[in-house]
């Protein structure tokens, strides 16, 4: 459904100024976009695609316990799993953070990474609230950060804007974030466009859904892949801005449950709102990591998102190895703490589905850790923490 068939053309005159030169519908047949989407199809034979397919909702149940859980909140983690079992079967190649894309030609020493994702059930905060110019943050956050993880460099970011009747001035604000957001991911990604859709009566007044999708380039030899983590390699994390975009159904159950106002003050946050605390946007983390890369020693990097550190942490592992990770090695911020308390969560359940804190991963040498970590003792531009280590004893994610 294509944009200017939507709106009036003062509506699309204004919404293309707010676009900064990006168009609103499907790039036409004649642009460069059409090699690049015949260039990402399966069905190409040129090139070798490697997938990449999740589950928003990939955290697994908690096992015991009488608290809430992720699906007590509506997000059934077992039909996911099964999900993603299926798809696997059909394109075994999934699993990645990005999708990473070889071809011809693009020539011997150049990739090109997607990413696709949305902002999940955040959306109804900011429809609570009415802050809806640092949502389009999320989504570039949320899309930007996990191609980030095999080192590429975002260029390009499009989005999917739906509603039932469109609001300009609310459509302004979003659009305005996302711009933000490309502005934030480094001055070689560009907002190149998008789509529009407006649908009668499939969404209710004042709300709308949205998705998006980066692309990004790195050089073959340069693509991080975890292939040479080793048992003893250090876990490094960057913190968190808050809940991110991920797990807001959990946290709407809690609000719901406990009656509390989106406009009462948080416990522990220093006079801000339980609006402003979950409102925060995602931390893109893309300058800091491409740093951090371009230094050497980074072997593997996982975007804990959806699955926490229980889920994200071992995709990047080869097999055979785990991660030890030093629960108390940073401080957790006041709203997950609320979180648990108030809705009687388990921890274990917390850490799958929540980041506690830690919103990007690095999995680096030993060497390569004292020096980062030295750097960051002595006024880096950004903090850094020590989480934990890897090792040969388990797979998966166990917490000291």
């Amino acid at each position: 459904m294509a944009a200017y068939g939507i709106i009036t053309a003062f509506q699309a005159s204004w919404l293309r100024s707010s676009y900064s030169g990006a168009h609103l519908c499907r790039l036409p047949p004649s642009s460069s976009s059409v090699g690049f989407l015949s260039l990402s199809s399966p069905s190409s034979s040129a090139g070798k695609i490697s997938q990449r397919r999740r589950v928003l909702s990939s955290e697994q149940e908690a096992s015991g316990g009488g608290g809430l859980t992720y699906k007590d909140a509506g997000v059934d983690i077992d039909a996911g799993t099964a999900l993603v079992d299926k798809i696997k079967a059909m394109a075994p190649e999934i699993g990645s953070f990005g999708g990473i894309v070889h071809d011809e030609i693009l020539g011997d020493d150049l990739c090109l990474v997607h990413g696709t994702d949305g902002v999940g059930t955040k959306l109804k905060l900011a429809f609570e609230t009415g802050i809806h110019d640092t949502i389009g943050i999320d989504l570039v956050a949320m899309n930007v950060n996990d191609i980030v993880t095999c080192g590429a460099k975002p260029l390009s970011f499009q989005d999917y804007f739906a509603t039932g009747r469109l609001d300009v001035d609310i459509a302004v604000k979003v659009i305005q974030g996302i711009r933000d957001g490309c502005q934030q991911s480094g001055c070689s990604c560009k907002l190149s466009g998008g789509e529009t859709a407006e649908m009668p009566g499939f969404y209710k007044d004042g709300e709308y859904d949205l998705g998006g999708s980066a692309v990004g380039a790195v050089k073959k030899e340069s693509i991080i892949d975890g292939k040479n983590i080793a048992p003893g390699d250090v876990i490094i994390g960057l913190p968190s801005s808050g809940v991110h975009s991920n797990g807001f159904s959990l946290v709407r159950r809690v609000l719901a449950d406990t009656g509390v106002s989106l406009k009462d003050q948080l416990p522990g946050g220093e006079g801000v709102t339980f609006g402003e605390a979950l409102m925060v946007p995602t931390v893109i983390y893309v300058n800091q990591v491409l740093d951090l890369i371009s230094k050497g020693g980074v072997k593997g990097v996982a975007h804990i998102t959806g699955g926490g550190f229980t889920e994200n942490i071992p995709r990047v592992f080869p097999k055979g190895l785990g991660a030890v990770i030093y629960k108390d090695s940073w401080e957790v911020p006041p709203v997950f703490k609320w979180i648990q308390k108030a809705g009687r969560v388990e921890e274990a359940e917390m850490r799958r589905t929540f980041n506690m804190g830690i919103g990007m991963v690095l999995v680096v040498s030993p060497e390569a850790s004292h020096r980062i970590l030295e750097e960051d003792g002595n006024g880096a531009a950004y903090k850094l923490y020590r989480i934990g280590e890897v090792v040969s004893s388990h797979e998966g994610v166990i917490y000291v």
